[in-house]
């Protein structure tokens, strides 16, 4: 993945998780800019810490989303109590069979 589109990536993911949608004032937003800035080099240079910067980047994104997906997955499966066999078979895929009377 390229360096910007991890950054663009990341800054998405903060605005996700943020409660009001901005994320103008945050620190986390702050330090990844000024991360990315600091390791920023033209195409002539080889930079191992650029490396290991994009990986870390990669790696805050794919934490991010991860924890965002399962927030989601939470919410909706969470606090149901017993479900019935009909609602159980239709959130695993399965059909139940039919009674020809």
């Amino acid at each position: 993945m390229a360096a910007t589109k991890v950054l663009r990536s990341l800054l998405h993911e903060l605005r996700q998780a943020s409660p009001n949608g901005c994320i103008k004032d945050s620190l986390a937003a702050r330090y990844i800019l000024a991360q990315y800035k600091k390791f920023e080099t033209t195409d002539q240079q080889l930079c191992k810490r650029r490396d290991e910067a994009l990986f870390l980047g990669q790696a805050y994104l794919t934490y991010l989303s991860s924890q965002r997906k399962y927030t989601e997955l939470y919410k909706e499966y969470h606090g149901r109590g017993e479900r019935s066999v009909r609602d159980t078979a239709d959130l695993v895929g399965f059909k139940l069979p039919t009674d020809p009377k």
